[in-house]
């Protein structure tokens, strides 16, 4: 589950009122629940991060749901899946919008024009002055992986790569301050860990439109397979791929 799972997660919440819906428990993990019941020992390994739409203050429930077992929150982590390692990371490059508990400057402090800083908007949890204005995704990355040999290494990015196939978003010969608007949404950090340490499978989100505007769900960089759900309308996308086979990969609107 790659992110971007919540609900009006643009007016973060900052209240523990009883009364509003709390969507980690009384959705995702009670249905969930169900599942696990109803499957057994046949319930799978759910591997989850929140993405740049989604509040930090709910990171708090998602943890204590993970305590369960119901799934695996592996923001920022690595974790075993048999033979391979799945390694989670939910940061986005700087956007337009003003929510900004999932955004890192990119490879520098630069920021997109229309886009806004990390280091304004808004959080639902507090942060360091120094994390605001010095942590990058590229930093993240290296730090994530040190010298680790990611041959079989599976990487759940909320972020697309840049300039693919899975990060192109509307708005073709759109100008912003008198300069083109770059309609490619992804992290240049991330586009060149992929070339550099050639994973063999990173999936994304984030760019909801991207497969409607590119025509296309994958890419390849090298040798990884980069693999998309994100979808901009009312279904689910399910993307369903075997290691063994991954030129294979299909997926599904449900």
């Amino acid at each position: 589950m790659g992110g971007d799972l919540l609900p009006m997660a643009w007016a973060p919440t900052e209240s523990f009122d009883p009364l509003r819906q709390d969507f980690v428990n009384d959705f995702l993990a009670e249905n969930l629940s169900c599942l696990r019941q109803e499957l057994g020992p046949h319930y799978p390994q759910v591997f989850l991060i929140i993405g740049n739409d989604d509040s930090r203050f709910e990171e708090a429930a998602v943890l204590s749901v993970a305590s369960s077992g119901l799934w695996e929150y592996i923001a920022n982590r690595r974790v075993k899946f048999g033979e391979a390692s799945v390694y989670g990371y939910p940061f986005v490059p700087p956007t337009p919008f003003f929510l900004k508990d999932w955004e890192r400057y990119d490879v520098s402090r630069y920021v997109d024009p229309g886009c806004i800083s990390p280091e304004e908007g808004v959080r639902s949890v507090p942060v360091s002055e120094r994390e605001k204005k010095f942590s990058t995704i590229s930093e993240d990355l290296e730090r994530l992986t040190a010298g680790d040999d990611l041959a079989k290494a599976i990487f759940l990015f909320h972020s697309p790569p840049y300039r693919t196939k899975l990060d192109v978003s509307f708005g073709e010969g759109k100008m912003i301050d008198h300069v083109p608007f770059d309609i490619h949404l992804g992290s240049i950090a991330v586009r060149r860990f992929i070339e550099t340490r050639q994973p063999l499978l990173t999936l994304h989100g984030h760019a909801h439109e991207a497969a409607r505007v590119s025509g296309s769900w994958q890419d390849r960089i090298g040798r990884t397979h980069c693999l998309s759900a994100a979808h901009d309308g009312p279904e689910l996308a399910l993307v369903r791929f075997d290691l063994n086979r991954l030129d294979d990969a299909t997926r599904e609107l449900i």
